[in-house]
């Protein structure tokens, strides 16, 4: 096991790894990390949400920002919201300690166009961008990538079964300037090769992370077939006979989320929600009282469950599964934490079978039907 001073990351960033915790590099930071601080050069990788994927490219394209530049150099493209704010968000939070101000402005759909404009006005090094946003952006000719020198496409499989094929040739061409282009996908259809031939000349340096790495050894998986309107009940029962053990449960839907922690409240088990709709504030204090132990069980969606770091969870509840095969990897990673053991329970209609074995299959993990 390497450490991040052995890839090479300077002591000031490292300094702000250590406060988020973040001291092991995981197997997608300590294969890109050498190569992108020292080559630079292309990258394609392969890699799911949850292997740490946002360090492995972020770190490196952090020390290749000249501060006193005061023009975009780095880009970075998301496909939702929430990933770009995620992305900024860690970015910040990597330059804490930093020795000169590197400044990272967040534009996504959803906010306020003329904030942005705005935002943009004041230097800016790199920018975390969803791809249609980012177009309305040039086409208002609030900002100029012409500069830049590092494009990151994260997530691209997703980005282009969004649709935002076009939005991307067009990136791409705005950028022809740049000394490289990262791009990490968990999936490779031949749209991303026809992409990766776009916006890369010759051999890009490419890496794999397996999948059966990802999913944490210490974890039980487990499934349970219910019907829709039993799932309730399953749950209460479930968590009565954990005694006061701490687990989540996770919801696809916000409406969802906040109907199930209702209806926890009223059979006595102390629990809170998580979902799209809180403001900032109410999901810090959210989080904070859940850390503090406040209440056993916190209910939440996947987009706001990324940021869900808190140890000594003995369990996690699928209440159903999940949309994407990435997020049961992320949602079972919450529990068997730091070398202890773990419990992930899937609730699955009569019709979902199919579902679990695919999840099964693969990751390469093996289900057990309570």
């Amino acid at each position: 096991m390497s450490t991040f001073q052995e890839l090479g990351i300077p002591a000031d960033l490292i300094q702000g790894l250590d406060e988020l915790g973040i001291v092991t590099p995981t197997e997608v930071q300590e294969k890109a990390i050498p190569f992108l601080l020292s080559n630079g050069g292309d990258l394609v990788a392969q890699a799911q949400t949850g292997t740490g994927k946002t360090a492995a490219f972020g770190l490196p394209l952090l020390t290749k920002i000249d501060p006193k530049l005061k023009e975009i150099q780095g880009l970075v493209i998301a496909p939702t919201r929430e990933l770009a704010k995620q992305i900024g968000k860690q970015l910040f939070r990597y330059t804490k300690y930093h020795a000169s101000k590197i400044f990272v402005e967040v534009v996504s759909g959803g906010d306020k166009m003329d904030r942005q404009i705005a935002a943009l006005q004041r230097p800016t090094h790199i920018v975390v961008a969803t791809p249609g946003r980012l177009i309305e952006l040039l086409h208002q000719k609030a900002l100029s990538i012409a500069g830049v020198k590092h494009l990151v496409l994260d997530e691209a499989d997703e980005m282009l079964s969004m649709g935002f094929k076009k939005e991307l040739t067009r990136i791409i061409t705005e950028t022809k300037q740049r000394r490289s282009t990262w791009l990490f996908s968990a999936t490779f259809p031949d749209a991303i090769q026809l992409l990766i031939k776009d916006c890369m000349s010759g051999k890009p340096h490419t890496l794999t992370i397996d999948r059966s790495h990802v999913v944490n050894r210490d974890i039980d998986h487990r499934f349970t077939v219910c019907a829709r309107d039993e799932k309730m009940e399953f749950i209460a029962g479930f968590l009565r006979r954990r005694g006061e053990e701490r687990g989540l449960i996770f919801c696809r839907t916000k409406a969802g989320a906040i109907t199930l922690g209702k209806l926890l409240a009223k059979e006595g088990i102390p629990v809170d929600v998580l979902q799209g709709d809180l403001t900032q504030p109410e999901r810090d204090k959210v989080m904070r009282s859940f850390k503090k132990g406040r209440f056993r069980i916190l209910v939440a969606t996947d987009v706001v469950a990324r940021g869900i770091d808190v140890d000594n969870l003995a369990f996690v509840i699928h209440h159903q599964p999940p949309e994407q095969l990435e997020y049961y990897t992320h949602r079972s990673g919450r529990t068997a934490r730091a070398g202890k053991k773990g419990v992930s329970v899937t609730l699955i209609e009569p019709r979902e079978r199919a579902k679990i074995e695919r999840i099964g299959r693969e990751l390469g993990v093996h289900f057990t039907e309570i």
